[in-house]
C-alpha cells in the first residue's frame, strides 16, 4: 500500500484563529523568515481580529514610547531600517496621498489624514515629516475639505495642514505656506472656516461646562423652582455646582486639545488674505447660530480671562491675538470688528498679577491701538462702553505705579509701559473724532483728573522723563493737572468740597478754551505684525501644538 502524500501536523496547545497566527507572523523579530506565498493575499481576505491586534500593538507601545538618544535616526531604524527609509516612506507618503485624495469613503480618507497626523506629530522633532513636505499632500486634503458634509469633518485635514505649514518654516522655504498663499478656492475655504467655527464653539463650551457664566432665559420649570414646586417641571435637574478648587482645576486643564486648530487658523490668517475675509464675514450656516468669527471671538474672551492658569494657555492666547492683529490691519475688516474692545478690557482686567504676563499684555493693548488708530482716522463714532475701556486702562497704570518695585526690571516691561502711554495720549488728542458724544469725551478728561496722583506716582516709578514715552505722560499729566486747578478753583466759588455732576461737567467744557493737547506726532501709527519677532514664541506654540494633536490621534 503506498504512502499517503499527506503529513499529519502537530496539534497545537490551543486553537486559535488563523488571522492571529497572522498578525503574530507580521510582528514576529526575525525578519530573516520569509513570509510564505500568498501570506498578503490570505491576510486581507480573512476576517479581522480587532481585539488580538489591539493586544498586539499595545505590547509594541514600548518601542515608540522609548526615549532614545538620537531619535532621528533610531525611529527610522525601528520603522523603516536606515538603506530602506527612502523607499519605504516614499511609497508610505504616496499611499497616504491617494487615499485621502481618492478613499473609497469620507471614513477611509479620514483613517488616512489620522495616520498622516499621527506620523507627522510623532516625529515632528525629525527629518521624517519632511518626506510630507516633499510629497505634497496639499490638494488633497483640500479635495477632503470638498468632499466632507459636516464642518467636524474638516477639523483633522485642517490642523493636519497647520502642523506641516509650521514645520521648520523659519528654516526653509515651506512648500506649504507657499500653497495657502496662493489657494483662492472659496468654497473650500469656506468650509475650513465653518469648521473652525464649529471647534470655536466646542472648546468654548468647555469653559461653560465647568462654570455657566451665560444669562438664563426665562423658563417655566425656573418659576416653578422658585416657588418650591420644581418636582411638577420634569426638567432636567441642575448642574452641581463646583467649588473654587475643583473649577480652578478644570480650569487650568483648559484648552482641551482641539486648541491646537488655532495654529491652523494663524497660519492660514497670515498668507491668505481671502480666509481673513470669509473668517470675518461668512454668515453662518443657519440663521439661528452665530457666525464662525462670533464663535472665535466667544471663544477668545474665555481664553482671555483665564490665559494666567498655565504657560499653555497663555501661548494659545497668544495666537488668538496675533490672529486679531493680523486682521485689524485690514482695513476693510477693521471696519467690520472694531467693537469688540471689550475682550481686550476683559483680558486686562482677568490677568493682573504681581508675576505680569508682558507679551499677553503688549499684544492685548496692541490690538486697542490699532482699533482706535483705525476709528480715528476713518472718523467713525463708535457707540461703545468708552467709560469701561478708560476705567480699565488708567486702573493698569495704577497697578504698575503700586508694583512697580516687582514689574519695572521686566523684559519687554518698557515697550509695555511706551504702548500704553501711547494708546491713552492717542485716545486723548484724537477722541473727538471717534467717540460718539461730548459726554464720553468728558468722561476721559475727568477719569485723568481722579489718577493724577497715579500718573505722577507711575511717571517717577518707572522714571518716564528719560524715556520714550515721555512727551506721551507728560500730555496725560498736563491735562491732569490742568483741569485739577479748574476744579479746585470751582470749589472755592460754591464753598464746598465736593462738586456735584453738574458742576463738574461745566468746568469740563469752560477748560476746553484752555486746553492745550501737544501729543506727539505718529501716535496712531504701529509696526505691522512680523512673525519673525515671535519667533521663539511660536515655536513653542507648535510644540504645544504637536502634543495635543497626539492626544486627538490616540483618542
Amino acid at each position: 500500500m503506498e504512502a499517503s502524500p499527506l503529513t499529519q501536523q502537530t496539534r497545537p496547545e490551543f486553537l486559535q484563529p488563523k488571522i492571529v497566527g497572522l498578525y503574530e507572523t507580521l510582528f514576529r523579530e526575525d525578519e530573516s523568515v520569509e513570509k510564505p506565498r500568498g501570506f498578503w493575499r490570505e491576510f486581507f481576505l480573512l476576517r479581522p481580529d480587532t481585539a488580538s491586534l489591539r493586544r498586539i500593538m499595545r505590547d509594541m507601545n514600548s518601542v515608540l514610547s522609548k526615549k532614545y538618544t538620537t531619535p532621528f535616526s533610531d525611529i527610522i531604524v525601528v520603522l523603516a531600517g536606515l538603506d530602506d527609509v527612502d523607499v519605504v516612506f516614499t511609497e508610505f507618503v504616496s499611499v497616504l496621498d491617494a487615499v485621502i485624495r481618492n478613499g473609497r469613503n469620507v471614513g477611509v480618507r479620514q483613517k488616512a489624514v489620522k495616520a498622516a497626523m499621527s506620523i507627522t506629530s510623532g516625529a515632528y522633532q525629525t527629518g521624517l515629516v519632511s518626506y510630507l513636505t516633499h510629497r505634497d499632500l496639499f490638494p488633497s486634503l483640500m479635495k477632503l475639505v470638498h468632499d466632507v458634509d459636516t464642518p467636524s469633518q474638516a477639523f483633522e485635514p485642517f490642523v493636519l495642514l497647520g502642523l506641516l505649514a509650521n514645520y521648520n518654516k523659519f528654516e526653509f522655504q515651506n512648500p506649504y505656506r507657499l500653497r495657502l498663499e496662493d489657494f483662492v478656492n472659496d468654497a473650500t475655504i469656506r468650509k475650513l472656516v465653518h469648521s473652525f467655527g464649529f471647534t470655536c464653539v466646542v472648546a468654548r463650551n468647555k469653559y461653560i461646562a465647568v462654570q455657566d457664566d451665560l444669562p438664563e432665559g426665562w423658563k417655566i420649570s425656573n418659576t416653578l423652582s422658585y416657588i418650591g414646586l420644581g418636582a411638577l417641571s420634569g426638567g432636567k435637574p441642575a448642574t452641581p455646582v463646583l467649588n473654587e478648587d475643583e473649577a480652578k482645576d478644570l480650569f487650568t486643564a483648559l484648552p482641551g486639545p482641539e486648541a491646537a486648530t488655532l495654529l491652523s487658523a494663524y497660519e492660514f490668517a497670515n498668507a491668505n488674505k481671502l480666509f481673513c475675509y470669509d473668517l470675518v464675514t461668512l454668515p453662518p450656516e443657519n440663521k439661528h447660530d452665530a457666525s464662525a468669527f462670533g464663535n472665535f471671538l466667544s471663544w477668545t474672551s474665555y481664553l482671555l480671562q483665564h490665559a494666567h492658569r498655565s504657560s499653555r494657555a497663555s501661548l494659545y492666547t497668544y495666537l488668538d491675538l496675533f490672529i486679531l492683529q493680523i486682521l485689524l490691519e485690514d482695513q476693510i475688516l477693521a471696519k467690520q470688528i472694531c467693537g469688540d474692545e471689550n475682550i481686550m478690557v476683559d483680558g486686562l482686567n482677568h490677568n493682573l498679577r504681581r508675576r505680569l504676563d508682558i507679551q499677553l499684555y503688549n499684544l492685548s493693548i496692541g490690538v486697542l491701538a490699532r482699533l482706535v488708530s483705525f476709528l480715528s482716522k476713518s472718523r467713525i463714532r463708535l457707540v461703545y462702553h468708552w467709560p469701561e475701556l478708560w476705567r480699565s486702562l488708567l486702573s493698569f497704570i495704577r497697578f504698575l505705579a503700586t508694583y512697580a518695585d516687582d514689574l519695572k526690571s521686566l523684559p519687554e516691561m518698557s515697550a509695555l509701559i511706551n504702548s500704553l502711554v501711547n494708546l491713552i495720549a492717542l485716545s486723548l488728542s484724537t477722541g473727538e473724532s471717534f467717540l460718539p458724544d461730548p459726554a464720553s469725551y468728558d468722561d476721559l478728561l475727568y477719569k485723568l483728573v481722579e489718577s493724577g496722583d497715579v500718573l505722577f506716582k507711575f511717571k517717577d516709578a518707572y522714571e518716564l522723563s528719560k524715556h520714550s514715552s515721555s512727551s506721551s505722560i507728560d500730555t496725560l499729566v498736563r491735562v491732569s493737572r490742568h483741569y485739577y486747578a479748574l476744579l479746585e478753583g470751582e470749589k472755592g466759588k460754591v464753598k464746598s468740597k465736593n462738586l456735584g455732576l453738574r458742576e463738574v461737567s461745566k468746568v469740563i467744557k469752560q477748560g476746553y478754551e484752555t486746553l492745550s493737547i501737544q501729543a506727539k506726532e505718529g501716535l496712531d501709527v504701529w509696526e505691522k505684525f512680523r512673525e519673525a519677532d515671535h519667533r521663539a514664541l511660536l515655536k513653542k506654540m507648535a510644540r504645544f501644538a504637536v502634543a495635543d494633536v497626539k492626544i486627538i490621534v490616540s483618542s
